[in-house]
């Protein structure tokens, strides 16, 4: 069961309410943790990604002794602390040199994490090439059907969308498109893909997964003719070889809260959104369009305004009706009204 906490006072409920989870996210707050042995390619490593994370980014000088995997009391504590959901501890040793841990919190609790080896680094010093601007929201792409179907790299996937993902926007504009994160699979044999994220049991080889490959372009937009500029990438860096290690998968109560969904509003819903509704549909001007089925009216029975003049009138036998007998006399009809 996962621990509620009750306000004391006014001023407690503020606060936590500010931290509650919302429909629309703030942007993850990343901390980044030295462990107490680190080499100069963790350095340069945690350096350039904390450079496409700022502003977002909170930094410790100080080297730490954390072990993620036996011990994630020292990350909740932070997380709680600094309202931070993502971290990125570095650690290097004899056993596991150049190690990067991701890893994901949900309420305070730590909710996943996956450690990853550098087998290659590329700095951005070593491209003479113009660099992004610091804040901007990079685009992802991920060229591998292996994100889609390994639980192993479906659960890297799902990390690198929360570490790099910003706020969340309604319209893009294309000159604010500055640069692009790719990510790639190395050419390796035939895997095992049919795990989900959550509940694997099975233990592969680690040595038998392939390598990731993150690349880092700027985006230049060229004049085409056409109202769709012509695009060209250029590399930024950093570019990143790694390999994958240890990992901790999610439990299935804590994930299924993390993944729980607000219902919809009520304009949410009459605006087409969630479930749809019989005979209603929403036209391409965003207008809601509906179809009412009725009995069969019978326009005899109709009820319509009460007048004098719309009121049948008996016929006599001879085909005269009474109505003709007050035109003969019209001073009567004035002095009855008088």
């Amino acid at each position: 069961m996962l621990r509620t906490v009750k306000p004391r006072n006014a001023r407690s409920k503020r606060a936590l309410e500010a931290r509650e989870a919302k429909e629309v996210e703030d942007v993850r707050t990343a901390i980044f943790v030295k462990g107490t042995h680190t080499g100069e390619i963790v350095n340069g490593v945690m350096k350039e990604l904390m450079a496409l994370k700022r502003p977002d980014a909170i930094s410790f000088s100080k080297k730490n002794t954390i072990h993620p995997f036996e011990d994630a009391s020292s990350l909740e504590f932070w997380a709680a602390k600094n309202d931070a959901s993502m971290f990125l501890v570095g650690h290097s040793t004899k056993k596991r040199p150049a190690g990067l841990v991701i890893a994901r919190t949900f309420d305070s609790r730590l909710l996943d994490m996956c450690e990853l080896g550098v087998d290659k680094f590329v700095s951005m010093a070593e491209f003479k090439t113009p660099k992004s601007t610091p804040g901007h929201k990079p685009m992802m792409h991920f060229a591998s059907e292996l994100f889609d179907t390994h639980p192993r790299f479906i659960q890297v996937k799902s990390l690198l969308m929360d570490f790099f993902n910003g706020e969340v926007i309604d319209s893009i504009c294309l000159p604010g498109l500055e640069h692009v994160i790719s990510v790639s699979i190395a050419p390796a044999p035939s895997l095992q893909t049919a795990n989900p994220i959550l509940g694997d049991s099975q233990e592969e080889d680690i040595q038998n997964l392939p390598k990731i490959h993150i690349r880092t372009y700027t985006v230049k937009l060229l004049p085409s003719g056409t109202r769709v500029p012509r695009v060209e990438l250029t590399e930024m860096g950093p570019f990143l070889d790694l390999s994958l290690r240890r990992h901790q998968a999610a439990d299935p109560e804590m994930w299924k809260a993390a993944m729980r969904r607000p219902k919809l509003k009520k304009q949410d819903v009459e605006k087409g959104l969630g479930k749809k509704k019989k005979n209603m549909e929403v036209d391409e001007m965003g207008d809601l369009r509906g179809r009412v089925h009725i009995a069969k009216q019978d326009l005899n029975k109709l009820q319509t305004r009460k007048m004098k003049g719309l009121k049948s009138m008996p016929v006599e036998e001879d085909g005269s009706s009474e109505a003709s007998e007050p035109e003969d006399n019209p001073r009567q009809k004035k002095r009855r009204r008088a």
